[in-house]
């Protein structure tokens, strides 16, 4: 298939559409606004329907009776939008009903300002609804990988019955980079029997949140936690780079490991053992690609003020492997803050 120069924001759009998507609820926020803009343009042109809702509350509600109907819908938002639908996440979670939320990250903390950050992982990956919950985080780091997440999200959430979240930054939704649409690999998706289809249609459904007696919530949570070990088992991913005999490790994800790889290649050609691990997941987190013997440290590298450190930190063992550097606010890093960073955590050694 031709490749084709996309924004990532509208490559979101002709992904999702292309992974079946007719429905799409959100509000205008900076930096993601060209995504609910090109969509309320595409949808109607296959039958679908756009809706801006008056808030970003209600768009993640109107989201959540979508995926009960068993549609493929999505939203989308930038960090304060996010955090405004975290009650509404919960609810989609407990129902544990498929749907997919892009979330173009800015700076915070509140309304922050517009520029790109990572600012949103404690939120996202942590979980910022009330209850004991996971919901699946897909990073991009480029706007092809980008396409090919929001593709296979869709599928995901309908595997496994889940919310996924599809966690990037502006500088990702802006930039323009050549990509090619490409199918996912096929899942195992069973019939949506339980879809609220009509008076006759969708039972048992999967809309009502509420339990009152505490043994039945309890084993609710407990049935979710049996799937989130399946998934744990089952999804986590991750990629590495120069990785077979490096000494110290960059751990970095998004935008911050397009810099960092730059970072890593003019080290080595230094004579420095340096590599990078990239997740590509961020719940489930990949743990094992962090459980390196050869590797004396970590330098974590991100755009906020070092949200990753904690589960890196799991993953070694050692918190005192870890070193970090990052900008936050949606200042951007450099290579060469990046290479001085890493000399100073290494000493110089070679």
């Amino acid at each position: 298939m031709a490749k084709v120069l996309l924004k990532g924001n509208e490559a979101v759009v002709r992904a999702a559409i292309e992974a079946g998507c007719k429905y799409f609820f959100g509000y205008p926020i900076t930096p993601q606004n060209e995504i609910p803009e090109y969509f309320s343009k595409e949808l109607p042109k296959i039958g679908g329907a756009f809706v801006q809702g008056e808030s970003e509350v209600a768009s993640i509600n109107m989201l959540y009776g979508a995926a009960a109907a068993g549609a493929r819908a999505m939203t989308s938002s930038s960090s304060p939008g996010i955090a405004l639908m975290q009650e509404g996440i919960g609810y989609i979670s407990k129902a544990e009903l498929p749907a997919v939320i892009v979330n173009m990250m800015r700076g915070g903390p509140g309304l922050g300002g517009i520029q790109p950050s990572q600012s949103d992982y404690h939120m996202c990956v942590k979980g910022g609804s009330n209850g004991d919950y996971h919901n699946i985080v897909l990073a991009p780091g480029n706007v092809q990988e980008l396409v090919d997440m929001v593709q296979e999200a869709f599928d995901i959430a309908d595997q496994y019955g889940m919310l996924v979240i599809v966690l990037a930054d502006g500088l990702i939704g802006q930039m323009m980079e050549p990509v090619e649409l490409r199918k996912p690999k096929e899942r195992p998706i069973q019939p949506k029997t339980w879809a609220l289809t009509g008076p006759n249609g969708g039972k048992p459904h999967r809309i009502y949140n509420l339990k009152l007696q505490a043994p039945d919530l309890e084993q609710d949570n407990i049935d979710l936690f049996k799937k989130y070990a399946v998934i744990e088992k089952n999804e986590a991913r991750y990629e590495d780079y120069m990785m077979e005999d490096a000494e110290y490790a960059f751990a970095s994800y998004g935008t911050a490991s397009r810099v960092v790889r730059t970072a890593v290649d003019k080290l080595r050609a230094e004579g420095y053992k340096v590599g990078l691990v990239r997740p590509q997941t961020l719940w489930p987190f990949p743990y094992e690609a962090f459980q390196r013997k050869n590797v004396k440290k970590y330098l974590d590298v991100e755009l906020n003020m070092g949200q990753m450190i904690d589960d890196v930190a799991i993953a070694c063992g050692d918190k005192n492997m870890i070193e970090f550097f990052g900008h936050t606010g949606g200042v951007l890093i450099t290579v060469d803050e990046v290479c001085e960073f890493a000399k100073k955590v290494m000493g110089g050694a070679k």
